[in-house]
């Protein structure tokens, strides 16, 4: 009974979490393909360029949502409706102050940005452009992070889902009317997306005040910074901020190495890429699972439930990546048809498309059990273990690179993903056996 009962559970926040999860790069997809007919190359250039560094700056800060929905699963488990109170009110308080940062500090950023990234003098001036309204959307965007990891927390994920997919039509409409009914082109598209965002942190207020308002009579303003609760706060974002850091890092030095080994290689890992980001796009879905249950049951101190839900999550995560790997397997080349015509490219891919079947099975594991340390907020043990990950990967490339060239950054890769799920599944043990 305790297992299909755990199995609904998990399926009401992942599926809504999976869909919110592609909605994500849709809003990048809308500003390419309005851009894309207003018969310039470089407006496109300017909207990859200006995207690329705004998910930079957005993902650095994702501890927002992570670390505030770890520890609002946990009040939430513990019925502890001050707390939970008081996590939103801290965690969006934090993100409006680092948005505020963000505005002040934009000259810089933009200014250091630009140096790193080669491009044409007329993309370079749009992407300017394009970043200088898009930071005006920061305090949404950060805004919007705290009250979807605070839903999540409270084990709601349809809520982030609504949101995700309003986002979308708002950011539509409001981009068409203003780049072919005001003229405004390229600025168009940015005021769109701001809109859009801004949207997307009005209706998630509303939703908040419209399901959870009865909330506002437990807040305890002497007690919103209590000394002891907010040095947790941020010993649980400054652990997620410093492992983010490192997947960025990874992910960067990923596409860097490709670039520097020619076009072809290029296009043929950015290609093999979109593979891995479709999977993972379904697995973060029931690492959000992770992260609301497994803390549900630990703040409710309730063992038995939360090694159930530790079980069903792997046991869905294994059945998904046999899935996936037979998928890949049978239909992933002719997925790649789909994205490019480029004979070279596609015959080149084929070359390395084995290291993308071992991605499932090597990979699930990370996924999910950076969602139970969430949850846990066993935020440091994710560190220790995403540390650990990272340096495997530059040790390993660099000691093979002379030897097997592009496959041997795929084979840190892997070996990178392998050792999280490896390491966090031995650290993971201690963390069920202590709660």
């Amino acid at each position: 009974m305790m297992k299909a009962q755990i199995n609904r559970q998990i399926l009401q926040i992942a599926v809504p979490s999976i869909v919110s999860n592609i909605t994500v790069p849709l809003l990048g997809l809308i500003d390419v393909t309005i851009v894309g007919h207003l018969g310039a190359a470089s407006y496109i250039g300017a909207i990859a360029v200006g995207g690329m560094l705004f998910n930079i700056i957005y993902w650095i800060f994702g501890f927002l949502r992570m670390g505030t929905s770890g520890m609002t699963s946990q009040a939430y488990g513990r019925h502890d409706l001050n707390e939970i109170t008081r996590l939103l009110l801290r965690s969006v308080g934090v993100g409006f102050f680092i948005a505020l940062l963000l505005l002040a500090l934009q000259y810089p950023i933009q200014a250091i940005a630009f140096t790193f990234i080669q491009t044409t003098p007329e993309i370079e001036q749009l992407s300017r452009l394009y970043f200088r309204i898009c930071i005006w959307g920061a305090p949404a965007v950060l805004g919007l992070y705290s009250f979807s990891g605070w839903f999540i927390g409270m084990q709601n994920s349809k809520i982030p889902m609504f949101i995700a997919i309003t986002q979308n039509i708002v950011n539509i409409a409001a981009s068409l009317l203003l780049v072919f009914g005001l003229q405004l082109k390229i600025e168009g598209v940015a005021i769109g997306t701001v809109i859009a965002q801004y949207a997307g942190l009005i209706m998630a207020y509303f939703l908040w005040a419209r399901y959870y308002g009865t909330l506002r009579k437990q807040i305890d303003w002497h007690a919103l910074w209590d000394k002891e609760a907010i040095s947790r706060f941020f010993q649980v974002n400054r652990d997620i901020f410093l492992r983010t850091l490192c997947l960025v890092a990874v992910t960067l030095y990923f596409t860097s190495a490709g670039a520097a080994q020619g076009e072809i290689v290029l296009a043929v890992n950015t290609l093999l890429m979109q593979l891995f980001t479709l999977f993972s796009y379904i697995m973060d879905g029931f690492a959000y699972a992770g992260e609301a249950l497994a803390g549900r049951y630990i703040g409710a101190r309730n063992q038995q439930a939360l090694h159930q839900t530790v079980r069903q999550l792997f046991a869905w995560g294994l059945g998904l990546s046999i899935a996936f790997t037979l998928l890949y397997s049978i239909g992933g080349q002719s997925f790649l048809s789909l994205l490019t015509n480029e004979t070279a490219v596609i015959q080149e891919s084929e070359n390395y498309f084995y290291w993308i079947l071992a991605i499932p099975l090597a990979g699930f594991s990370a996924f999910l059990f950076d969602g139970i340390f969430i949850g846990a907020t066993a935020t440091n043990l994710m560190l220790r273990s995403m540390l650990v990950a990272s340096a495997s990967f530059f040790i390993l490339y660099y000691s093979f690179e002379p030897l097997l060239g592009n496959h041997a950054l795929w084979m840190a890769f892997i070996v990178y993903l392998l050792l999280r799920g490896l390491m966090q599944g031995f650290l993971g043990r201690k963390i069920l056996e202590n709660k």
